[in-house]
């Protein structure tokens, strides 16, 4: 496996012996312990940077340098107490569960039962026995395996491969330690593989024991693909589902080059009523900062898909006193939060509704990241791993703890938020939830305001920031000063709405709404440039028209009605602040002959609350198999405002897209 190491300057011999002084002189104190500069470390990525068709993992882990960082047994010295070697809950290689806690104001436990998947790639033989040592290090509840009869487990952990066996002779490579060993003694080719299964370890340990850290009583899932191709990847995410998660983490991703809207509205990260989170990456806006040619200009999938929550990466600081939570930064600097404008996904309505949208420059697509949590590596968290040949380099004191940091950590945390919040609710689309709970209560998110995760020719500073001022990194990434790549006060691209601020803002409030799609600026999606004539059975307007008599024909299969879209022509003649109801065309795919009803209806406030209301009545037609072309048929004009049309196919999922019009 190729690893990709980021240096930062060595220290002078004199800076050196100072160092060393100093970590002697630590060992025996009594007192509080400041870090050690950050020049003492660097940060290795646990994951090669993915080949096509390929997912790389986003985990990256703090090493030490200098002999002073290997002598010293707390890197980033969160500890409140003296030293204790090996006593990773006194801060020693990380933050804590307890620090995670106090920071973002999170409860220990849902109200109700919630079940946490983790999709990796490859087996980790050592999963349940780094949990189980996590947990008692930090005084957590138990969360092991369920056994037979005579033995006493608690049942809260389950370990399964992407078909959902637990069997130990159907997990993928390498089912056991030994096996494991054997590969990492064998063929250049056995190394390879074998290096590369281990980095997931560590991924693994890191996404359950996060898991386990903020949600203390969730059930944990692992399922486990057998390598990280997206094959097997989303064949893990469609059984994490089969298998009850209430919550989906992927701590991986590659560049969305290559996917589609149409492959996208039937993958396994369309899941209405969970909620899946994905890490936005670890190399900065459109991947500036990766080693591999091929992934740069390109925001990050499944970060990009309009399914899913999208988590970005900050740097988190807490007080050394309590670990309360002090500032919070965009991550850039020996790695940057990934993030950026999808040249593929429109962006849904609810991420449309931000004030500031019209300053995050991504027009009507998708943009990266919704929300974020801690992702710097110097200030990541302490995780347990033996995985054999996994290098974790915590000290010298107890090389089985790490300090692991990258959206690999954000995404599970955020995923273990939503857990404590309940879950989805009933809400389709979970990241709806956050962008309707900042406009009710901007506060229940920290708002992280500075940084950016541009790109920046200069070296990072001493204390691993950004060479470069904001104003020089969006020139350098050419995003000028557009909020997709520069913090700012709301949302913006990098920090999304910003970090958990207790789990307020992640409580589904209001009534559940169909799945709302726009279609971008330019007909991406839509039909072929100009409107055809209306399929027998055109849709007839909703505002008074009579329906012609619906045709209801026996369905071979359930009706999937997909990439629902506006006409180039309509597109152009919203440019008209009062466009005719009959120059609205839309297109759509059906699978089946069936009738389908359409409702229009206008986003109005109603006693300072919004919602949608009904534009005259619903009517309904019949379909062809296949692609229709529909317009609204009427002699009237609509006013501004922002529109939903919402297609039903019968016995089938409702789908909607949002027009905005003036």
């Amino acid at each position: 496996m190729t690893e990709r190491i980021r240096n930062i300057a060595a220290l002078s011999s004199a800076a050196l012996a100072a160092g060393l002084a100093f970590a002697c002189a630590t060992a025996a104190a009594t007192g509080t312990v400041s870090p050690l500069p950050r020049s003492n470390y660097t940060v290795k990525a646990l994951c090669a940077a993915p080949s096509p068709g390929f997912a790389g993992c986003l985990s990256l882990e703090l090493q030490p340098a200098t002999a002073a960082a290997r002598a010293h047994n707390r890197p980033i010295g969160m500890a409140r107490t003296a030293p204790r070697a090996g006593q990773a809950a006194e801060g020693a290689f990380g933050l804590t569960p307890q620090a995670l806690h106090t920071a973002y104001q999170l409860p220990t436990s849902p109200t109700a039962t919630q079940t946490i998947a983790l999709v990796d790639a490859y087996n980790d033989p050592t999963a349940e026995a780094d949990l189980n040592a996590y947990s008692k290090e930090f005084g957590l509840p138990e969360c092991t395996k369920a056994s037979g009869c005579c033995t006493k487990a608690s049942g809260c952990f389950k370990q399964v491969n992407q078909n959902g066996s637990a069997k130990v002779s159907e997990l993928p490579f390498p089912k056991t330690v030994v096996e494991l060993e054997a590969a990492q003694a064998g063929t250049q080719k056995k190394k390879e593989e074998a290096a590369e299964a281990a980095g997931w370890g560590v991924e693994i340990s890191l996404d359950i024991e996060t898991a386990h850290a903020i949600c203390e009583t969730c059930n944990i899932v692992l399922v486990e693909a057998g390598t990280p191709s997206y094959l097997n990847l989303e064949t893990a995410e469609s059984q994490a589902a089969t298998l009850g998660a209430t919550e989906i983490s992927n701590s991986w991703g590659g560049p969305e080059a290559g996917e589609t809207v149409g492959a996208e509205s039937t993958s396994p990260f369309n899941h209405p009523g969970i909620v899946i989170t994905a890490s936005s990456g670890d190399d900065g806006y459109l991947n500036w900062d990766s080693e591999n040619g091929e992934e740069i200009g390109y925001a990050n999938f499944p970060a990009s898909s309009p399914h899913v929550v999208a988590v970005g990466g900050t740097r988190l600081e807490v007080g050394k006193a309590a670990g309360e939570w002090q500032a919070e930064s965009v991550w850039n600097g020996n790695g940057a939060g990934g993030g950026g404008c999808s040249e593929v996904f429109s962006s849904p309505s609810w991420q449309r509704s931000v004030s500031t949208w019209l300053a995050v420059g991504c027009g009507s697509f998708r943009a990266v990241a919704d929300v974020s949590a801690d992702a710097d590596p110097y200030t990541g968290i302490a995780v347990h791993d033996s995985t054999p040949g996994a290098e974790c380099e915590g000290s010298v004191q107890d090389p089985n703890w790490c300090t692991i940091g990258g959206t690999s950590l954000a995404s599970p945390l955020i995923a273990s938020v939503f857990a404590l919040a309940g879950g989805a609710g009933e809400v389709e689309y979970p990241a709806r939830t956050l962008y309707e709970n900042e406009i009710a209560s901007p506060s229940s998110f920290h708002d992280v305001t500075s940084g950016s995760n541009a790109a920046c020719a200069k070296e990072p500073t001493e204390a691993w920031l950004s060479g470069c001022t904001p104003k020089e990194e969006s020139e350098t990434s050419k995003c000028a000063k557009e909020a997709i790549c520069l913090a700012g006060v709301g949302y913006d691209g990098p920090s999304g709405l910003g970090t958990p601020n207790g789990i307020n803002a992640f409580e589904p409030t209001g009534e559940p709404e169909v799945e709302e799609t726009e279609s971008p600026k330019g007909g991406s999606g839509g039909g072929s440039g100009g409107e055809k004539t209306p399929t027998k059975g055109s849709a007839p307007p909703p505002a008074g028209s009579t329906a012609p008599t619906p045709v209801v024909p026996v369905t071979p299969a359930p009706a999937q009605l997909s990439a629902l879209a506006l006409t180039v022509n309509a597109i152009v003649a919203l440019n008209n602040s009062h466009p005719k109801i009959s120059q609205i065309g839309f297109t759509f795919m059906i699978n089946v002959t069936t009738t389908v009803r359409l409702t229009l209806a206008k986003r109005v406030h109603v006693r300072h609350r919004s919602r949608w209301k009904t534009f005259g009545r619903s009517t309904s037609a019949s379909t062809v198999l296949g692609r229709n072309t529909w317009r609204l048929v009427g002699h009237g004009r609509l006013s501004p405002g922002r529109y939903r049309i919402t297609l039903t196919p019968a016995n089938a999922a409702s789908k909607s897209l949002t027009f905005l019009i003036g």
